[in-house]
């Protein structure tokens, strides 16, 4: 197992509201996995995704990351488990505008003290797999939407991660780019890569083997794909 999670809580609070964005959440993921995440505006998702991907900290609860209870890890030992092993697509691309489509993929790998040599071939690997070798040099800018999303992408993997968590990886693209991105997700889970995605489309969603509903920071319900 991946991912388990027993009792994981997150509150909000300012000087007038207190905000539970997650209320007592079980949850066990296995390893190869591919989970969709489904719900409302406001119901907890994004917040689970930022504690599953080792962004945050739960209030209260258990987290258990490939046999590792990390819940009260300090940020530095988070951010050493998360380099190594998770890779995160964000519907808005998040890549870097001042650096072309080669540089946002080799930055990874920079963070993990890759040698120049393992860079070079593992981002050309990546870039070839993704379909974008031919736009290395290319800034983000320049790209069509699609494009950027599949240089995330490859910016996801370039690191062989064990999990991807995807947040409404599709929900900046029209649906012909979001049908190849949902494609490139579905492959990498065929691999063998655990997938976390969050989304409101119920069209993604059913391209995973599971598909969870979150109302009100609960898990209201869990049910597999057929």
């Amino acid at each position: 197992m991946i991912i388990r999670t027993k009792g994981l809580s997150k509150l909000f609070r300012t000087e007038e509201v207190e905000t539970t964005a997650l209320d007592g959440v079980d949850l066990s993921i296995q390893e190869g996995d591919f989970t969709s995440i489904m719900g409302p505006s406001g119901c907890g998702k994004s917040t689970l995704l930022h504690i599953l991907g080792l962004i945050d900290n739960p209030e209260s609860g258990e987290y258990w990351f490939m046999g590792e209870e990390v819940s009260k890890y300090t940020e530095r030992k988070r951010a050493i488990l998360r380099k190594h092993n998770i890779g995160f697509v964000f519907q808005s691309f998040n890549l870097i505008d001042e650096l072309n489509v080669y540089e946002n993929v080799e930055l990874p790998l920079i963070y993990t003290k890759a040698s120049a040599s393992e860079r070079k071939q593992k981002v050309e690997y990546v870039l070839e797999k993704m379909n974008m070798a031919h736009r290395t040099k290319h800034f983000p800018r320049q790209l069509s939407g699609g494009q950027q999303q599949r240089v995330a992408v490859a910016r996801a993997i370039v690191n062989t991660p064990k999990l991807i968590l995807a947040d409404e990886p599709t929900g900046n693209l029209d649906s012909e780019h979001g049908a190849e991105v949902m494609n490139l997700l579905s492959g990498l889970n065929a691999e063998g890569t655990t997938i976390v995605m969050v989304t409101h489309s119920a069209e993604d969603a059913a391209v995973g083997s599971r598909i969870i509903r979150v109302l009100d920071g609960r898990i209201v319900s869990e049910a597999a794909n057929v």
